[in-house]
């Protein structure tokens, strides 16, 4: 799911300077770091950051909240892969990374959507009270929300950001160790690519955001 991601955000990324917010294990950094002039990579684990600094010896590293970090210059693309259904704030975390903007610079974030098939058929069958209701995985995962389209996209416009391109991927339509027990990576692939046609449905939506150009 990362990588099928990655693969998206790349299509939005042209070289220069790159912030990537909570790179955790680093799987969507193995990415970045070949599209990136300078890579930054902000997380607060201290057991990450030391493999990141390990695996990525050109990038910088900093170990602290993101509400502590305070970048000495802007960033052309700024990354956040599943990060804001974790944070207190999402929309204040939004307003700090408007101000990282390069001129012209583009925000890339990514999260889970309350209203994938699977969200929905649990409903259905009682296994969900509401769609945005966290289930179990949302609660090991440390997941403080579960946003719909419409949440996803209102907090970058109540952080002075501009969309430029709301989509999804991964079409999932069982849960995920359903999906283990047989799927193909044909399939996984297949269902990826679907969940692009179908964003308001898909179990992943993104944003592509900019600063609001001045009048």
């Amino acid at each position: 799911m990362i990588e099928y991601c990655a693969g998206i955000f790349s299509r939005h990324i042209r070289g220069g300077s790159v912030l990537e917010l909570g790179p955790a294990e680093g799987v969507m950094t193995h990415h970045l770091a070949a599209l990136a002039d300078r890579l930054t990579l902000v997380d607060g684990a201290d057991a990450f950051c030391a493999g990141l600094r390990s695996r990525f010896p050109q990038a910088e590293v900093a170990h602290c909240l993101f509400e502590e970090f305070r970048p000495e210059g802007t960033f052309d693309s700024i990354v956040l892969g599943h990060v804001l259904e974790h944070v207190l704030d999402p929309v204040s975390i939004l307003q700090r990374v408007r101000q990282w903007l390069a001129p012209n610079g583009r925000v890339l974030a990514a999260v889970p959507n309350s209203r994938s098939l699977h969200r929905q058929a649990a409903v259905i069958m009682g296994l969900l009270p509401f769609e945005e209701a966290m289930n179990e995985t949302d609660l090991h995962h440390g997941h403080r929300r579960v946003f719909n389209p419409e949440t996803f996209r209102n907090a970058f416009l109540e952080s002075g950001l501009r969309i430029e391109v709301f989509g999804g991927y991964w079409l999932k339509p069982v849960s995920n160790s359903q999906i283990e027990e047989s799927w193909t990576p044909a399939m996984l692939d297949a269902f990826m690519q679907l969940g692009e046609r179908y964003p308001d449905i898909a179990a992943e939506i993104y944003v592509v955001a900019r600063a609001p150009r001045d009048p």
